[in-house]
């Protein structure tokens, strides 16, 4: 993958990160997704080719949410989904999209797990990037691992 698209991708996944962080805040209404992403893809996503990655993220995790803060749910047993930061819950969430619901040749989980942890450090507090570790590689374990050896 060439540098910039990798930078693409990094990009990406900062404005569907935004956008999900204001959509959960904001109390999830599902009509005001699409002009908080257009937004901050206009305000944030300077650079960006197309916007279709930042839609792929944002679409997969309200798709998968269910499914996501279940898992966040087990994997985090001392931590109530609703006592865990937005910014957290929600950089777990796109964490755990690429980990088990990505083409494992677009995104290796270490790619997924390292980028989770990156945006983690960037938007989150002080041990968000700890807290995102644990709870992501916790999950990898559990799943067995696969491309460990890649």
């Amino acid at each position: 993958m060439l540098h910039e698209e990798v930078a693409n991708r990094h990009l990406s996944r900062s404005v569907a990160m935004q956008t999900l962080y204001e959509w959960d805040f904001s109390g999830r209404e599902p009509e005001k997704l699409k002009e908080i992403a257009d937004r901050n893809v206009k305000e944030f996503g300077a650079g960006l080719e197309n916007d279709e990655f930042v839609w792929q993220l944002i679409n997969g995790v309200v798709e998968h949410l269910p499914q996501l803060d279940e898992i966040i749910t087990k994997s985090a047993p001392q931590w109530p989904i609703e006592q865990i930061t937005i910014v957290d819950r929600n950089v777990l969430r796109l964490g755990l999209l690429e980990l088990l619901f990505s083409k494992r040749e677009e995104v290796p989980p270490k790619v997924a797990i390292n980028e989770a942890i990156e945006l983690g450090k960037t938007f989150g507090g002080e041990s968000s990037g700890k807290f995102v570790n644990g709870v992501l590689g916790t999950v990898y374990r559990e799943i067995g691992e696969p491309g460990k050896d890649e």
